[in-house]
Parts: structure tokens; C-alpha cells; sequence
């Protein structure tokens, strides 16, 4: 991947993310879907200790970058849920989820997330996997894609569309996917009706509701004495189920060994979706342990 596919990916609620999980010198942290770096580099910069930094993502490409922006951390190919299970003995002062895609997926064709371009029917985030969006296209069931559709991409349609990707199955490219949703759709009034349903085979193939649901099981538990969690979500359904375990653990109760530092969720300004509006949906939600 080229230099600037790299550059030009944008950390969403960067500002937020360092005023909410407020890093501090020598702090150790643990950034779960570490992408390219932008958060992580923000983050380092404030703790100085680059050697205390475990940075994790699933993407080769991601790690290879990672490798070379931030060389004195430690930097793992694996998915959060995988780290997590397998690394039990160390706790963090800060650890930061971003259960997104980043842009360098979006902008090269060839990862098949994109339906404003022509590329294979892939969405795979780990290329080494072998679920595609391809194989879910042409070999699951009417239901089964309905059901994937309406689930993870809060698709009204979703019935419609499926019913049209068998009708005309097999598919092979993502401007093909979008041709027929576009059909189905008719005069909705929106830029990109297509969006919904690929979101949704992009948080199925890569089973992303699973893997926040493992983040949240261990994740504060893994925090050191007033360490924060910061999880950054932009569907509604990886919101519920954040809110819902944190308001879990924050309950103002005498023994709470929790406290919520955002009530609400934080959302991005007006001023960052006009330079980045791929923001417009994440929301960010912040735990810290007393």
C-alpha cells in the first residue's frame, strides 16, 4: 500500500479520545484496533513511553505500517479478541477500541469495502481469513442474508435485497452489489442507499459485533487502578451493547469499581465532518476504573 493511501487516513474524535482518556507520562496502553497509528501517535506523544505501548490489528497492512511509524512499540498481528484471551497477565492504564474501518480499506479497491468503486467482493479486514463477502453473497441463504442485512445494517429493505442478490447471484464485484441495491432501493433519499448493507457484510464477515462483545467482557478488567477504556462505535447496535455493560459497571453503587467519565456518548464536532465526513457516525464512550 502506498504512502499516501496511509496519510490519508484520518483518526476520527482524535481530540476527544486525548481529553477523555487523558494520558499521562510513563502510562502503559493498549490500543486494540491500532490501524495506522493516528491515535496510537497521539497518545505515545503525551505518555513518552513508546516502549509501554502495545499496539494490536489484524490487518497486515496495518501492522507493517505500524512497524514503521512506531518502531519502539510493541506491535501485534492478531484481532482484539484473540490479544485479549491470550494475554492475561498485564494490565493497562489506558486501552482504546476502534471498532471502525479505516480509511486506506475504503479507498483501495482492491479490499472490496468500497461500493463507490469497482473491486473484488472481499471486506475481509484479516486478507489471511478465509470468510469473504463474496462467499456470503453467493452461498448463504435468502434469509441468511436478509437477516445479516436488517441486523447489522439496520436495512428496512433487507428482504427486497436479498431476494435480488439470489435472483441474480453469482456476483463477483462490489459495483455489482451496489447496482442491485441501488434497484431495490428505488428514490430513498439518500447520497448512498448502498451504504447499510455493505456495513452490514463488512460487520459480519469480519465478525465485529463478536469481538466488541469479548472487548467489553475483558477489557475493563485488564485496567490498572484509574485507568480509562475509551471504544469508539459508529453503528447503533455496537453503541447499545457499549452503554449497556458500562452502564453495568458504572453504577453509582458503594461498591462500584467503576465510574463513567461520558455519560453520553462523544460525538464529532460540526467542524470535523465537514474535513472528514466518514466521522459522522462514531460515537465514543469512556470507563475508568477508581
Amino acid at each position: 500500500m502506498s504512502d499516501s493511501k496511509i496519510n490519508n487516513h484520518i483518526p476520527v474524535l482524535l481530540n476527544e479520545v486525548v481529553e477523555y482518556l487523558k494520558p499521562k507520562a510513563g502510562e502503559r496502553y493498549l490500543d486494540l484496533t491500532a490501524g495506522y497509528g493516528g491515535h496510537a501517535s497521539a497518545i505515545i506523544a503525551r505518555t513518552a513511553a513508546p516502549d509501554q505501548a502495545t499496539l494490536v490489528d489484524r490487518d497486515m497492512n496495518a501492522v507493517q505500517a505500524l512497524n514503521q511509524k512506531l518502531p519502539k512499540s510493541k506491535i501485534v498481528q492478531a484481532n482484539a479478541a484473540e490479544y485479549l484471551t491470550d494475554s492475561l497477565d498485564v494490565a493497562y492504564d489506558i486501552i482504546l477500541a476502534d471498532i471502525g474501518v479505516s480509511s486506506p480499506h475504503i479507498d483501495v479497491a482492491s479490499r472490496g469495502f468500497s461500493f463507490m468503486t469497482e473491486g473484488p467482493l472481499d471486506m475481509r479486514m484479516d486478507q489471511s481469513q478465509q470468510l469473504t463477502a463474496e462467499t456470503v453473497v453467493n452461498a448463504f441463504s435468502e434469509v441468511e442474508l436478509a437477516d445479516i442485512l436488517y441486523t447489522y445494517g439496520d436495512e428496512k429493505f433487507s428482504r427486497r435485497i436479498a431476494h435480488e442478490i439470489i435472483k441474480n447471484r453469482p456476483l463477483y464485484k462490489t459495483t455489482e452489489l451496489a447496482g442491485i441495491i441501488r434497484g431495490c432501493l428505488g428514490t430513498r433519499k439518500s447520497a448512498h442507499p448502498e451504504a447499510r448493507s455493505f456495513q452490514a457484510l463488512r460487520v459480519f464477515v469480519n465478525d465485529e459485533i463478536r469481538q466488541l462483545e469479548v472487548i467489553l467482557a475483558q477489557a475493563p478488567f485488564r485496567l490498572n487502578p484509574g485507568g480509562r477504556l475509551g471504544i469508539i462505535s459508529f453503528h447503533s447496535l455496537e453503541d447499545r451493547l457499549i452503554k449497556q455493560k458500562f452502564s453495568e459497571l458504572g453504577q453509582n453503587t458503594y461498591d462500584s469499581q467503576y465510574r463513567l467519565l461520558t455519560k453520553k456518548p462523544i460525538s464529532p464536532s460540526n467542524i470535523e465532518i465537514v474535513s472528514n465526513p466518514r466521522a459522522r457516525s462514531a460515537k465514543l464512550r469512556v470507563l475508568q476504573r477508581k
